[in-house]
């Protein structure tokens, strides 16, 4: 059975870092694009960043660009998104998936289940002084 794992959400204030962890079981991570979304109540799912896993390749999306960086450790099966700069209005829930291509977290809103093999639970992101 796929599943994901998140870790290493919380509180930082504004300014500060944090660095997010997916864990895969189940299954290895090298056929896939593992990315993370992020959703506020009442708004849109938004795409924040992803990584192809074949060769590394990478993709940020939004207020993402020049602030967080993915990256990927196949021996622990593992993405990793580190967050710096944080803003107020990075607060969200951040849930990572695992898709077969780029195309579902560049637009979300287009998005269907079948573009995901699997979803993590998601880990709140509270950035607050």
């Amino acid at each position: 059975q796929l599943h994901l794992v998140e870790s290493g959400g919380g509180l930082v204030q504004p300014g500060g870092s944090l660095r997010l962890s997916c864990a895969a079981s189940g299954f290895t991570l090298d056929s896939y694009v593992i990315g993370w979304f992020r959703q506020v109540p009442g708004k849109e799912r938004e795409g924040v960043s992803c990584i192809r896993i074949r060769d590394g390749g990478t993709y940020y999306y939004g207020s993402a660009k020049g602030r967080f960086t993915i990256s990927r450790d196949n021996a622990k099966n593992t993405v990793f998104l580190q967050m710096d700069g944080l803003k107020p209005e990075d607060t969200a829930v951040y849930r990572c998936a695992a898709g077969f291509s780029q195309v579902p977290f560049k637009s979300p809103r287009y998005a269907s289940d079948s573009d995901f093999a699997a979803w993590g639970q998601g880990t709140q992101v509270t950035v607050s002084s």
